[in-house]
């Protein structure tokens, strides 16, 4: 037994309709049904009430035409014949007291009916009573002359009347008002479908509009337009969505063009050894220099994978928090410094906090601490100070500093100014670095005005 009730909320579940317009739809009619109900009930009420009483009114209208015929001045009571009172006298009860008069034939004294009609002449006043025997009968009383003392009024009419052809009516105008609400459900359930249909139609547009878009990253959007508050919302929910997907697939593009392009160099020179080699006979030496030369390429091209992809990550989700600028800088600086060659040195207010997370701040910085360690000639200087819009990270170097002519190139990924210089790198530590501080908010700028040197300048928000 415990399992009925899984099985019919199971049922209910699937019966349900999937689509918003069938819930919409069904939602109506479930509304409509229950209007309808409350009405028809009322309506009918209501009419059972008129119908009651119009029969009520019409037994005591009888019952007063009955009354004029009662003689009640003299005693004993005496009903007075009158030309053609046969139609008056069909179902009437009349009584002197408590003494029944006259009945009609088909109600002898001890019938069922009689037995009502004597118990409202018996308590004198104006009221009507309802048997149920094979049919539904309606009696009412009127009272006849003076109330004597003690003993209620002189007389007592008593009418009856099938109440079959009234309830005929009220069980007609029923079924009549059960057609008309099934034909209002219906016409609410086609034309709520139709209306909602019709409603949603410039939905299913937009909807298949924004995936063919997404799909082929069109320019396309769809603006404020002549569209209902809703539809203009969701418009502009879409848009964004569209230039939140363009985005990731610029990134996605971008990516692939830099892992391309800073791949292409060590592949080839993979190939050229190996091609190099297998021309002719090698010396052990040789063949050690040219496994060296292939593990030294697939190095770079791991380190150049990393990098990229690691970039990629930290671009698609930044976590927010703070750091603590200098302590974070002199245990950089620490790790980075070789003892006896370059010096760094970090300066600035110790009180400095950055509104970035500390792995962030470091990522950003690493990059152009190790650039300038790879071209000082003797010191690297961090010098940390405060801004209008933040705090500001320089990185100073004592080297040969950036060829004008390739100031424009410094930012673009896997762009050196001279690839022989003999040193290392795959051109994408620059790149890297403003990108990341500009996802947090910030950005990276060369001082180009800086001399003699390298100057590069951090600006992060503060915390």
């Amino acid at each position: 037994m415990s399992a009925v009730p899984g099985l019919l909320a199971a049922a209910a579940r699937r019966c349900r309709p999937r689509t918003l317009r069938g819930r919409l739809s069904l939602i109506a009619l479930t509304t409509a049904a229950l209007v309808m109900v409350i009405l028809t009930v009322v309506f009918n009420t209501i009419v059972g009430q008129r119908l009651q009483q119009q029969a009520d009114n019409e037994l005591r209208a009888r019952a007063g035409a009955v009354a004029a015929t009662v003689d009640t001045r003299h005693h004993p009571v005496r009903v007075l014949e009158t030309p053609g009172d046969a139609a008056l006298d069909t179902n009437v009860w009349i009584y002197a007291g408590t003494r029944l008069l006259e009945h009609p034939a088909s109600a002898p004294p001890g019938d069922t009916i009689t037995r009502t009609a004597t118990g409202l002449a018996a308590h004198g006043d104006k009221r009507c009573a309802e048997v149920t025997a094979s049919d539904r009968i309606r009696l009412c009383a009127e009272p006849v002359g003076g109330v004597r003392p003690g003993a209620g009024p002189a007389a007592a009419v008593v009418t009856a009347m099938d109440l079959a052809p009234y309830h005929a009516s009220a069980d007609t105008l029923l079924i009549a008002s059960l057609a008309l609400d099934a034909g209002v459900l219906a016409c609410t359930y086609v034309l709520t479908r139709l209306a909602v249909g019709r409603a949603l139609r410039p939905v299913r547009t937009m909807t298949e509009q924004a995936t063919r878009w997404s799909v082929v990253a069109s320019d396309q959007r769809f603006g404020a337009g002549d569209r209902p508050v809703e539809l203009t919302r969701l418009g502009a929910s879409l848009d964004e969505l569209l230039d939140r997907i363009r985005a990731v697939l610029r990134h996605e593009q971008q990516l692939t063009r830099e892992l391309s392009h800073e791949l292409r160099n060590p592949l080839a020179r993979i190939t050229a050894e190996l091609d190099w080699w297998q021309t002719r006979p090698r010396s052990t030496a040789e063949t050690r220099a040219t496994h060296a030369s292939i593990a030294d390429a697939a190095t770079s091209m791991r380190t150049i994978c990393e990098t990229v992809l690691d970039d990629a990550r930290a671009g698609a989700h930044t976590v927010p928090g703070t750091a603590d600028v200098m302590a974070l800088l002199r245990r950089l600086a620490a790790g980075l410094e070789a003892p006896g060659k370059t010096t760094i040195t970090v300066s600035g207010p110790d009180t400095l906090v950055a509104g970035v997370p500390a792995a962030l701040l470091e990522r950003i910085v690493a990059p152009l601490v190790d650039n300038a360690l790879r071209y000082a000639h003797s010191r690297v200087a961090i010098q940390v100070s405060t801004g209008l819009d933040g705090i500001r990270v320089a990185v100073v170097d004592d080297g040969p500093g950036v060829p004008a002519a390739f100031t424009t190139h410094l930012f673009q990924p896997g762009r050196r100014a001279d690839p022989e210089d003999g040193h290392g790198g795959a051109g994408l530590g620059l790149p890297l670095a403003r990108r990341l501080a500009r996802s947090a908010g910030g950005d990276v700028t060369h001082d180009a005005g800086h001399h003699p040197g390298t100057r590069f300048v951090v600006s992060l928000p503060a915390g």
